[in-house]
């Protein structure tokens, strides 16, 4: 009889991508692998009971890293690996001018407040980007001068970003890397001096200790071993969601390349 897995996954499309790579290695070393997919805050919530045994993926130190503590006051847990290194970001179409805008304070002049849209939608409220960027509304003054930042889905974020690159609009959008929308457009950072955007992060795999004798020492290694990258999730997290290819076959296709 073969031992169950339970991951929790990020309810997020490039977190389903790395989720899916994983679950393959772990199929490929004989588990039965069930994903349970849930908001930022319900996945660690689920690894701190207990319902799941592993997440995909922590972002280390900055975005994830009060979650982790929250889950460690119960049970200690493992980092595994290594899936990409991801940051935050505030990005702006490659057509806006840098002369114009260069950093977030830029967005205060007047010719650029005349010219930018005033709502800057995000996803949802439990991301680190979504922190960050309510933070960044106060302490630059944005709120102030007219500018309106939004939580909401996926969808809600890259479609107003892809909707206002086919307009040549100026827009805004609270970003990250790795993420599909850097596969297609040049889209260009702009400097936060203030430091509020978190630093580069370790993606890892979490592991609860309790639930580390289901694996043998090489099994583990081998999890420890994974390396993908930012531009590998975005191009395959990219197949998914814009050309419809079906997640689990674009991972194996990937993995299967590698081999």
């Amino acid at each position: 009889m073969k031992n169950t897995i339970a991951i929790g996954v990020t309810d997020l499309s490039f977190h389903h991508v790395t989720a899916s790579l994983v679950t393959h290695v772990l199929t490929d070393m004989g588990f039965e692998v069930t994903r349970h997919y849930a908001p930022h805050q319900d996945n660690f919530a689920q690894l701190k009971s207990g319902s799941v045994d592993m997440l995909s993926s922590a972002w280390l130190p900055s975005s994830h890293g009060i979650y982790k503590e929250d889950v460690e006051t119960v049970q200690p847990l493992l980092e595994l690996g290594l899936h990409y290194e991801p940051y935050a970001l505030w990005g702006v179409p490659d057509y806006v001018p840098e002369q114009a805008v260069s950093q977030v304070s830029d967005l205060l002049k007047p010719d650029v407040i005349a010219k930018m849209g005033h709502d800057i939608q995000g996803i949802n409220p439990g991301a680190g980007i979504s922190r960050f960027s309510k933070e960044m509304m106060e302490a630059y003054g944005l709120s102030n001068a007219g500018y309106r930042f939004h939580t909401g889905s996926e969808e809600d974020c890259f479609g107003t970003y892809e909707r206002a690159v086919a307009e040549q609009k100026w827009v805004v959008v609270p970003l990250w890397k790795p993420q599909f929308l850097h596969y297609k457009y040049v889209i260009r950072e702009i400097k936060e001096p203030k430091g509020l955007l978190g630093i580069v992060d370790r993606a890892v795999l979490l592991l609860r200790e309790d639930r580390a004798h289901l694996f043998t020492r090489e099994q583990l290694e081998k999890l420890d071993n994974l390396r993908f990258s930012n531009e590998i999730i975005a191009a395959l997290d990219y197949q998914v969601c814009r050309e419809g290819k079906a997640l689990d076959g674009v991972t194996r296709a990937w993995l299967d390349a590698q081999a």
